[in-house]
Order: structure tokens, then C-alpha cells, then sequence
């Protein structure tokens, strides 16, 4: 256990955790009715890998065999670069999913808990979740559904953001801007697409934008923009199928869907 720390946990460095998988947990769930359980590990700041990886997923490891991905979470994200930890995990453990398992606004001892209306939080969530789909992250889980006006209830008084926030004394809700962001990504990106590449041919200045491609199931493609800069800027998507020429406006977020047969 960790000393003093509020939640509770259990304090695995990564060897003990290779090796309570390897010895005990792995086994476990080997030989039971829960077999068919996606093991993850880490399930903490990516600012540990790729050293977490390489410790427990080793090739002398007795514990890989048992794993299936790594989890991931945002909170130290402004020192640790993606270039650096995510992108080096997935070179090194390709066959191993990547999966974004935690994040909130209004976590850090600076920050007030919650914010009504805030877009800044919502572009927050969009350049997050661009960033780890670029980076062969499967997916982006946020860490409440919804909360009440102070950011809880939390046992330990964490208090944070949530994309809902209820006011139980009015019975009224509030759908927050990383609401409608997130909307972006799970209404348009079923389960079973495949991101693609997207090439620009041609920049204009410090253009600004940042995206993401995929292939649906399908068949349809989808393409979603986030512009954070404070101005308008024009852009096109050409396909096989045709040119869509459109502009997004200043902090906004746009989701492209065409078809393409």
C-alpha cells in the first residue's frame, strides 16, 4: 500500500506487477470462468512508458502471455510528450492494444473543479482524444458520466469535472461543451472502423487544424476537424468520390461523413 495516499490502491512498481501477473494473477485467470478477460496493465500516466512496457512485457517475461493492452491516463500529458511514450510503446509492442482509460477537467490543485460552459475544456477533450487516435490509441474513456455541481460526490473530496453535471436540488442537468465533443468521436466512430491516413498537399501559413480519418464499417468515411486558433480558416477534403470545400470557424469542432461508393 501507499502511504498516506487517500484512494485506495494497491502501489505496483512495474516488476512487481510482471510479476504478480506472471505468478499469480495470470494463472488464475487462465484456469477460471473469467478466462476470456482482457487483461490490461499500467493503467496509469503515460509518462511511464515506454519504461513500464518494456519491464513488464519483456521478452523473458512469463506475465506477457497473460496481457492483452496498456492502459493509459491524461493527468501528467503537458510533460510527457505522445512522440515519447505512446508512439515508442506501440513501435516496440505492436501486437499489444493501446487503450486511454481515464481522464477529467479540473483535476489539478490549480484549477477550479467545475466550470459551467466551458469550451476550452471541451477543445481539452477533442485535441486529447485526435492526439491518442493518431497514435494507435483504440479508444478514450472519461473518467465520470456525470456529477453534481461541487465535482462529487467523492469520498475523498477529489472534487472534478464531468461532461454532465446535475443539479439535484433544481432536478436539472447541464450538458457540458466536452459533452457535445465527445459526441463528435462516439457518434460517428462505431466500433470496428480503421483509422487512415490523411495527406495535406497543400499549407497555408500555420494552418492550424487537427484531425483525424477513418473507414467505418460501412464503408462510409469520416473525418473530424478541431480548430483551436482564434480565426476562420477555409480547407477541402478530396476523395475518390469528390472535393468538399467548407471552412470551420475560430474554437469549433466538425465532423465530416460521406460516403464513398
Amino acid at each position: 500500500m501507499i502511504a498516506n495516499y487517500p484512494f485506495q490502491c494497491l502501489g505496483f512498481t512495474p516488476e512487481q506487477q510482471r510479476d504478480f501477473i506472471a505468478f499469480d494473477l495470470g494463472p488464475a485467470l487462465a484456469n477460471s470462468s473469467h478466462k476470456d478477460i482482457r487483461l490490461i496493465i499500467l493503467d496509469d500516466n503515460r509518462v511511464q512508458l515506454p519504461h513500464w512496457a518494456k519491464v513488464v512485457l519483456s521478452e523473458d517475461s512469463e506475465a506477457r502471455r497473460y496481457i492483452h493492452g496498456i492502459g493509459l491516463h491524461w493527468y501528467l500529458d503537458f510533460i510527457a510528450p505522445i512522440e515519447d511514450t505512446v508512439a515508442p510503446t506501440h513501435q516496440l509492442f505492436p501486437d499489444y492494444f493501446l487503450l486511454f482509460t481515464e481522464a477529467c477537467t479540473g483535476s489539478l490543485f490549480w484549477e477550479q473543479a467545475v466550470v459551467l460552459g466551458s469550451w476550452d475544456r471541451g477543445n481539452r477533450y477533442s485535441r486529447s482524444i485526435l492526439a491518442n487516435l493518431n497514435h494507435n490509441v483504440i479508444g478514450w474513456v472519461d473518467w465520470n458520466l456525470a456529477l453534481d455541481l461541487e465535482g462529487g460526490p467523492n469520498w475523498v473530496k477529489k472534487y472534478v469535472d464531468s461532461p454532465i453535471i446535475v443539479d439535484v436540488a433544481s432536478d436539472t442537468f447541464y450538458k457540458q461543451p466536452m459533452f457535445y465533443h465527445m459526441a463528435h468521436f462516439s457518434k460517428f466512430i462505431p466500433e470496428g472502423s480503421q483509422r487512415i491516413g490523411l495527406s495535406i498537399v497543400q499549407r497555408y501559413g500555420t494552418c492550424g487544424l487537427e484531425h483525424v480519418a477513418l473507414i467505418r464499417p460501412d464503408g462510409a468515411a469520416v473525418v473530424i476537424i478541431l480548430n483551436q486558433t482564434g480565426k476562420t480558416i477555409s480547407f477541402g477534403l478530396s476523395d475518390k468520390v469528390g472535393l468538399i470545400e467548407a471552412e470551420i470557424p475560430p474554437n469549433s469542432i466538425q465532423t465530416y461523413l460521406w460516403r464513398r461508393e
